[in-house]
């Protein structure tokens, strides 16, 4: 049965391939691989223990046998290759005036493809540069543009946390990440505390979200009241990791508490008004009702002419 492992080439890009049953590779191994019209070699860096079902066996590359010594001085030998043909194509980009930065080159192992791999923010017209740089360097060009998460992946680093980039380590799959993320894990949204090296969103906020979810579950927000072995008071600060949150008791003192040992409660409303009261209340509004009508209807009179004279003993003037 055939085996599935990550290859990783000198440019730091890595792919899938097939190994026969018939050949023997490890871990570490330099190998040799046949993929579409050429040769080319690479290191194994990991094998895939359970293949996916869906898994198309018959587009991957595949495995011949481990490097001997002339094929790996042959490599040794592109990879100097490779640095000269950056150069040459540095110069044409420049002469060319695209805004593009070329990141590195690649010779296949029997010399008919050159992959260079290049950043930009936004498309880049470069049929022009393919040209010149196939009649520079007499063999196949293939440019690839990759973004900058894909960029600091192939450089590498080490992170915050003090462990080696996730996306140079075991991240492939760069999905969507948004500050919604950052706000469900209580953390602190200035861009140094949730960029990552490439200075975007950090990654670990995708694939750590919905552990962070299991964790709040639990948890009381910020602003609810509690009772505690202290006596009441409200959340001001919590911890998911910790499962510990920090209550601002009614005495004004903060103290820290498991989740554990809080209860959250509704605080009581205030009191009713008393039937008294209210009927009072209702009586001055009752009131205030019948002095505006009265009003309104004084509005409503018709004012008297001026040289109108009253009537004498009820008699009306003729």
């Amino acid at each position: 049965m055939d085996r599935l492992f990550i290859i990783k080439l000198d440019n730091g890009s890595t792919f899938e391939a097939k190994a026969p049953s018939g050949v023997e590779v490890k871990l570490h191994d330099t190998c040799v691989f046949r993929r579409d019209f050429y040769t080319d070699s690479g290191e194994i860096v990991r094998e895939i223990a359970e293949p996916p079902a869906e898994t198309a066996w018959s587009e991957l590359p595949s495995i011949q046998h481990v490097a001997d010594n002339r094929e790996l001085a042959t490599a040794n030998d592109n990879y100097v290759r490779s640095r000269s043909a950056m150069r040459t194509a540095r110069e044409l980009v420049g002469n060319l005036g695209l805004a593009m930065k070329l990141l590195n080159a690649h010779y296949s192992l029997d010399g008919k493809l050159v992959v260079i791999q290049f950043s930009a923010d936004g498309r880049v017209d470069f049929r022009e540069l393919v040209k010149e740089l196939s009649r520079t360097l007499c063999t196949r060009i293939e440019l690839r543009q990759i973004g900058v998460r894909d960029e600091t992946g192939i450089y590498g680093g080490i992170a915050v946390c003090g462990q080696k980039l996730c996306c140079c380590r075991f991240l492939k799959e760069f999905n969507s990440i948004n500050v919604k993320m950052a706000k469900e894990q209580d953390l602190s949204l200035t861009p140094a505390t949730i960029s990552g090296a490439c200075g975007r969103l950090k990654c670990c906020l995708k694939f750590e979200h919905e552990g962070y979810q299991e964790l709040e579950k639990n948890m009381p927000k910020r602003g609810n009241w509690c009772e505690t072995p202290q006596g009441r008071g409200r959340v001001c600060d919590r911890n998911l990791l910790t499962q510990k949150v920090s209550v601002q008791l009614e005495t004004g003192n903060i103290v820290h508490f498991h989740r554990s040992e809080v209860t959250v409660f509704t605080p009581e409303q205030r009191p009713r008004i008393s039937n008294e009261r209210q009927l009072g209340r209702n009586g001055g509004n009752n009131n205030r009702n019948r002095n505006q009508q009265r009003t309104n209807r004084n509005d409503n009179r018709q004012p008297r002419p001026e040289n109108a004279q009253p009537a004498e003993n009820g008699k009306q003037e003729k």
